[in-house]
């Protein structure tokens, strides 16, 4: 086979190669992390609208990274002492979670429905990582993938240090909510 011939047939299977591989990919940076925590004494939630997410539906990798400054709370003075006092955004800018789908056989990715997911990781905040297992559904419509997730963690988990003088206020536990559209990734030529 002359050179010409081989440098066809080579471009030719790594372009056929790029666009299933870039076709399996899907990506958002409007995703939404809200969390919320409620005790007797006050109730607690923000949310963040600048989540960048990627989904590889043929491996089932899945992560996701935030700035932990870009949580909105209804006051200012939460969203303050929540980046100065508790998580200490200074030093730890973002938080990410590096994960798969364990029940990636379970989701037909080319069907328009929704499926349940789990979805196995590593949970970075505050410096901290730990493995979390999440339930959670993508919706399949339209040519896009919707991702929805609701789980709790332990503040305590992650060392996030509560003042004595407000540590009645802020419950242990907090609720964690994951909503994304992922939308395929194309690839400019």
């Amino acid at each position: 086979m002359n050179t010409i011939l081989k440098y066809i047939l080579f471009t030719s299977l790594f372009l056929a190669i790029s666009s299933v591989t870039s076709a399996q990919k899907y990506s958002t940076k409007n995703g939404r992390i809200s969390f919320y925590s409620e005790t007797p004494a006050e109730k607690i939630e923000a949310q963040n609208n600048q989540v960048n997410s990627a989904l590889d539906i043929a491996t089932g990798d899945f992560v996701f990274k935030t700035l932990i400054r870009g949580f909105e709370f209804p006051k200012a003075l939460m969203q303050e002492h929540f980046n100065e006092n508790y998580m200490e955004s200074e030093k730890y800018p973002s938080s990410t979670f590096k994960g798969k789908v364990s029940n990636l056989k379970d989701i037909n990715f080319s069907k328009d429905g929704k499926y349940n997911a789990i979805v196995d990781g590593d949970l970075l905040i505050h410096g901290v990582t730990k493995r979390v297992s999440v339930k959670g559904t993508f919706e399949i419509k339209a040519g896009s993938i919707f991702g929805d997730a609701k789980f709790n963690i332990l503040i305590k988990d992650y060392n996030i240090k509560i003042p004595n003088t407000v540590v009645n206020n802020i419950s242990e536990s907090l609720e964690i909510k994951v909503s994304v559209e992922l939308k395929k990734l194309t690839t400019d030529k």
